[in-house]
C-alpha cells in the first residue's frame, strides 16, 4: 500500500486559516518543491558504448586485434566496420529516455489557489507546502494530497490512481462509510469532477501515493524479455563453444609444428567461422518488420525486444477499466416496477439508436420507459451537446449516462426544459442520496427525483405498473434492485409527482412525499464490444487472461463474465488476500496466484506483487492498462500494454506497446505477430548457426589432413555478412505462415536452440561442412592451386546458403509446397546473394580483396548440384517431423 501520511503533522490552525508567506517558505526550504525526481537520461554515448558488451562482440574484437597484429589489415578493418554499424543500428533502436516521471510531472496541477496570508490566490503548485489551504472546484487536478476541511456535493474520479472506475464521493464523513480517513483524503493527480471543496496539504512531491508510484516506475524493471534471455543464453554458450574449438585448434597446430603465425590466422579464421556476425542486425530486422506490421493493426512498438515478448506471453493480466471496458458509464437496462425489463445497446450510435421493446404491449413499454428518463434529464445537472458533429458532454458521469439514455429514446434535454421551466433544484449530497428538481407546469408544479434506489421507495406511497398508478410493493421493488446490483449494475431509482403551485416560494425536501416510483436504471462501464471474441483466440492460443482491477469483486466477476472469461467463485481474490499472503510470503502468494482469475480492490503496489509472483510461477507476463496506477505493473512485466486512445501518459512512457485504438482484440493481433517475429528468429538463427559451423566442421577436418587454411578470415566475413546476410534479412522479414495461434505458447524454459532446431544445425553442418571438405580436399589432390580451390569451395558455400534459405521458409511445410511467391524477397534475396558474389569475381579491386576469380558453367553447375544434396536431408527431416506430430495429436 503506498503512504498516504503526512510529511509532517500540519498544525491546526493553519488547516483553518492558511499559512502566511513566512510559513510557507521555511517549509519549502525544509521539505523541497512539490514535484517528482527527474531522471537523468543516459547519454548517447553511454547507450552506444553498451552494445559492445556482449559475447560475440568480444570474439569478433579479439579477432579484429588478430588481424591487425598478423599484417591482415583488410580483415581487422572488415570486422571494425562490422562492429559500428552493428552498435550504431543498436543505438538507434535502444536510445530513448525513460519519460515515465516526465509523464506523471504532467498530472501536476501547474497552478494551485491557496489561502496565503488570509487571502486567497494562487501559486505555482510546486511551491505547495504542508499544512497550506487549497481551494478546489469542479474541474482542478488535485496538486498534492489533501484533507478535506469543509466539501460540498464533492466527487472525484481516482481511476488513474486506483482503478475504480466510478467517481468517488468525498466528505468530511461518509454516511454509511467504513472508512472516514480515506473518505476525507484527496489523491494527488486526481480531478475533481464536481462540487467544491478546501483541503489541508499532507504530502507533497515524492511523499504523495503518486510519487510513490513514480519511485517504482523509477526503479530497473526486474523482468528480463524473454528473446533477450534467450539470446544471452546462446551468445554464452556460443562463446564457450568458440573458446574451446580455438584451444583444440591450437594444441592440434603445435602438435603439427605448425608456425605461429598460421596457427593466429586460423584462429582468426575459426572465430569468424564461429560467430554468426550477421545474426544481430538480421534479428534488428526481423524485430523492425514485425514493428511496422504491428504498427498497420494499431500496436505501436516502444521497445524493440517486446514483439517476441508479446509473442511468448503465457498470461495476460488486463486492467478493467479502460482496457476491457470503455471507462465509460453507460445505461445497460431499465427495469420498470412491474418486472419489464428494457435492454439498451451500451454502443449504440446516439444519433441512430432507440429503445426497442418486444411483445404485444411494445408501445406502452416504451413510452413507460420514456417517462422514466423524462425524470433522469430534469432532475439532472449535466450536458450532453453536439458540436462540430461530435457529442460533447460536461458534468458528473452517471448524469451524462443518464443523458446518453434519454437520447437514445428520442429525448432532448433542452426541449425538456423549455417544456418544463425549472422552479427550484435540490443538488445531490452524499448524506441525501438523491437529487431533485421541481418544474413550473400549467396549474402545478411538477416534481422529479432521482437516487438510493432505498431512498426514492420510502419517499413514494404508488408506482407505475402496466400504465396504471397502483399501490407501491416495496419488497418487490428491492428484490429488483438486489437483483440488478448481483449483477454487477449500479443501480439508480426515479419517481416523479405534483404539487400545488401555491408551494412554488417555499420548495425544499419537505415536499419530496407520496411520489410515484417510475422504475430502475442499471448502469455500468460495458465490456467493449470485440472482448468476448479476443478472449476466445486468447483460448485457443493457449494464452490465459485475468482480471486486475480496482473495482469491488461484484462488479468485476460481473464484467468478466461478460467479456467471456471462465473462472468461478473460488477465483475471485481481492487486494486484501494478497496482503495477507504477501505477509506470509512468496510461497503463499504464489500459491494464490497459480489459481486466481480476478484480483479486486487492488492497490497499485499489489498489482506489482501479482505480476512479479506470476512471472516466479514461469509465466511470461504481459500486462494491460491505462492509468496512472498501472505503470508500475507495466513496467515490471515481461511486456507492458497500454491503451493509447484513453490511456494517460503515464501508462503509455511505462509500457513497450502501445494499442492505439484500445481494442483488446489488437493485442491478439500482437501475440500473432510477435509469434511470427520469433519463428523468422528461429530462420535466421538456424541458417547463420548451421553455416557457421559447417566452416568451423571444414576447418577442424582441414587441420589434421595437412591441408591449408580452406578459406581466408575475410572470405568468412564475405560469405557471413554479405552473400548469408542478404538472406539472413530475406528470412527476417517473411510474411507470417498463417496459423500463428493454432497452438499453446511455446514453454518459457525454451532455448533458441531447441532439439528440433539442434537436429537440423548437427544435419545441415554435417552435410555442408562435410561436402565443402570433400571438395576441397579434392581439389588441392587434383591440383588445384590453394586460391582456386578456396575459390570454389566458397562458391559451394554460397550454394549451400541459397539451398538452405529456401528450406528454411518454413519450419514444418515441404519446400515444394511453400507458396515462394508470396514472399518475393525471398527469393529476389537467393538470387542476388549468387548475382553479387558472381560480379565480385569481376570486379578488379574486391577479388583481389576476397581472393576471387571467374568460374567457368561447369564448375557452377556441380556447385549447384552438390548443394542440392541438402534438399533431401532436410525433406526427410521435416516428413519425419510431421507423421511424429500427425501421431501425437492422433493419440
Amino acid at each position: 500500500m503506498m503512504n498516504l501520511t503526512a510529511q509532517t503533522p500540519a498544525p491546526t490552525t493553519p488547516a483553518v486559516i492558511g499559512l502566511t508567506s513566512i510559513e510557507a517558505e521555511e517549509r519549502l526550504a525544509e521539505l523541497g518543491p512539490n514535484t517528482l525526481p527527474e531522471p537523468e537520461p543516459p547519454s548517447p554515448l553511454r547507450v552506444f558504448l553498451i552494445q559492445f558488451r556482449n559475447p560475440i562482440i568480444y570474439i569478433l574484437l579479439l579477432a579484429s586485434a588478430l588481424s591487425f597484429a598478423t599484417g591482415r589489415i583488410e580483415d581487422g578493418l572488415f570486422i571494425l566496420v562490422v562492429l559500428l554499424i552493428n552498435a550504431s543500428i543498436g543505438t538507434y533502436q535502444e536510445y530513448s529516455a525513460d519519460r515515465a516521471a516526465a509523464a506523471l510531472r504532467k498530472l501536476e496541477q501547474p497552478s494551485a489557489r491557496v489561502i496565503r496570508d488570509g487571502v486567497a490566490c494562487r501559486i505555482e503548485a510546486k511551491r505547495l507546502v504542508v499544512g497550506d489551504l487549497v481551494l478546489l472546484e469542479s474541474g482542478d487536478r488535485i496538486p498534492a494530497d489533501l484533507m478535506l476541511v469543509d466539501a460540498s456535493d464533492l466527487r472525484c474520479d481516482e481511476s488513474l490512481l486506483t482503478g475504480e472506475s466510478m467517481p468517488v464521493p468525498k466528505g468530511r464523513t461518509v454516511e454509511g462509510s467504513s472508512d472516514e480517513t480515506a473518505s476525507s483524503m484527496l489523491l494527488a493527480g486526481s480531478l475533481v469532477t464536481r462540487g467544491r471543496a478546501k483541503g489541508v496539504v499532507t504530502a507533497t512531491g515524492t511523499a504523495t501515493m503518486l510519487g510513490g508510484i513514480a519511485a517504482e516506475l523509477g526503479r530497473a524493471s526486474s523482468s528480463q524479455p524473454p528473446l533477450v534471455a534467450r539470446l544471452a543464453k546462446f551468445t554464452n554458450a556460443l562463446a564457450v563453444f568458440v573458446g574451446l574449438a580455438a584451444l583444440v585448434l591450437v594444441v592440434a597446430g603445435f602438435m603439427r609444428g605448425l608456425p605461429l603465425h598460421d596457427l593466429v590466422m586460423m584462429s582468426v579464421g575459426l572465430a569468424v567461422s564461429a560467430v554468426p556476425e550477421g545474426l544481430p542486425i538480421a534479428i534488428s530486422v526481423a524485430l523492425a518488420v514485425s514493428m511496422r506490421r504491428m504498427a498497420a493493426r494499431n500496436v505501436i512498438v516502444r521497445s524493440m525486444p517486446a514483439v517476441e515478448a508479446l509473442g511468448s506471453t503465457t498470461i495476460i493480466a488486463t486492467d478493467k477499466t479502460g482496457t476491457l471496458t470503455s471507462n465509460v458509464q453507460t445505461v445497460t437496462e431499465i427495469r420498470l416496477p412491474d418486472g419489464a425489463d428494457i435492454a439498451l445497446d451500451a454502443h449504440a450510435d446516439l444519433d441512430k439508436c432507440e429503445i426497442r421493446a418486444s411483445g404485444l404491449d411494445s408501445d406502452l413499454v416504451r413510452e413507460r420507459a420514456r417517462r422514466l428518463l423524462r425524470a433522469a434529464l430534469l432532475a439532472n445537472e449535466g450536458t450532453l451537446a453536439r458540436r462540430d458533429d461530435l457529442w460533447v458532454a460536461a458534468g458528473d458521469t452517471v448524469d451524462v449516462a443518464l443523458l446518453a439514455a434519454g437520447r437514445k429514446a428520442g429525448l432532448g434535454q433542452e426541449e425538456l426544459n423549455d417544456r418544463y421551466p425549472l422552479a427550484a433544484r435540490i443538488a445531490y449530497e452524499p448524506e441525501h442520496k438523491y437529487a431533485a428538481s421541481f418544474h413550473h407546469g400549467s396549474d402545478r408544479i411538477h416534481v422529479f427525483v432521482k437516487g438510493a434506489s432505498e431512498v426514492l421507495i420510502e419517499m413514494s406511497d404508488r408506482m407505475d405498473s402496466a400504465g396504471n398508478i397502483v399501490e407501491i410493493d416495496r419488497a418487490s421493488l428491492l428484490a429488483q434492485k438486489e437483483e440488478m446490483a448481483a449483477r454487477g449494475l449500479r443501480v439508480l431509482a426515479f419517481a416523479e409527482g405534483e404539487i400545488g403551485a401555491s408551494l412554488a416560494g417555499s420548495l425544499g425536501h419537505g415536499h419530496l412525499v407520496d411520489l410515484v416510483f417510475l422504475g430502475l436504471a442499471g448502469l455500468q462501464d460495458p465490456v467493449r464490444p470485440e472482448v468476448p471474441t479476443a478472449m476466445k483466440d486468447c483460448h485457443a492460443a493457449g494464452v490465459e487472461v485475468v482480471m486486475v482491477t480496482g473495482d469491488d469483486p461484484r462488479t468485476a466477476a460481473a464484467i468478466a463474465r461478460d467479456a467471456g472469461l471462465s473462472f468461478h467463485a473460488g477465483q475471485v481474490v481481492s487486494g486484501y488476500d494478497i496482503d495477507e499472503a504477501a505477509r506470509a510470503g512468496d510461497q503463499r502468494l504464489d500459491e494464490i496466484t497459480r489459481e486466481a482469475r480476478i484480483y479486486a480492490r487492488v492497490q497499485p503496489t499489489q498489482k506489482s506483487a501479482i505480476v512479479a509472483s506470476l512471472i516466479r510461477n514461469g509465466h511470461i507476463v504481459a500486462v494491460t492498462g491505462d492509468g496512472v496506477n498501472d505503470g508500475p505493473a507495466l513496467k515490471r512485466a515481461h511486456v507492458g500494454v497500454a491503451m493509447g486512445l484513453r490511456g494517460t501518459e503515464v501508462a503509455k512512457e511505462s509500457a513497450d506497446l502501445v494499442v492505439t485504438d484500445d481494442n483488446f482484440a489488437s493485442i491478439v493481433a500482437g501475440i500473432a505477430e510477435g509469434r511470427a517475429a520469433y519463428r523468422n528468429i528461429r530462420k535466421v538463427v538456424l541458417m547463420s548457426v548451421a553455416t557457421g559451423a559447417a566452416e568451423v566442421l571444414l576447418f577442424m577436418l582441414a587441420l589434421p589432413f595437412g591441408l591449408p587454411m580452406p578459406l581466408l578470415p575475410v572470405q568468412l566475413l564475405w560469405l557471413n555478412l554479405v552473400t548469408n546476410g542478404i538472406q539472413d534479412v530475406a528470412l527476417a522479414g517473411g510474411r507470417p505462415e498463417g496459423d500463428e495461434l493454432a497452438g499453446p505458447p511455446r514453454s518459457p524454459l525454451e532455448p533458441v536452440l531447441d532439439r528440433t532446431m539442434i537436429r537440423r544445425v548437427v544435419q545441415s553442418t554435417v552435410v555442408i561442412g562435410g561436402a565443402a571438405f570433400l571438395a576441397f580436399q579434392w581439389m588441392i589432390a587434383h591440383g588445384y592451386g590453394v586460391p582456386e580451390a578456396r575459390n570454389i569451395t566458397l562458391l559451394i558455400f554460397v550454394m549451400f546458403e541459397n539451398v538452405q534459405t529456401l528450406a528454411c521458409s518454413s519450419e514444418r511445410r515441404s519446400i515444394f509446397s511453400v507458396d515462394i511467391l508470396r514472399n518475393r524477397f525471398l527469393l529476389l534475396s537467393v538470387l542476388a546473394a549468387q548475382t553479387i558474389h558472381i560480379s565480385a569475381m569481376y570486379v578488379p579491386w574486391l577479388s583481389g580483396t576476397l581472393g576471387l576469380s571467374p568460374i567457368t558453367p561447369l564448375e557452377w553447375g556441380l556447385s549447384m548440384l552438390i548443394a542440392s544434396s541438402l534438399v533431401l536431408v532436410t525433406e526427410v527431416d521435416k516428413l519425419v517431423s510431421r507423421r511424429r506430430r500427425d501421431r501425437s495429436s492422433h493419440a
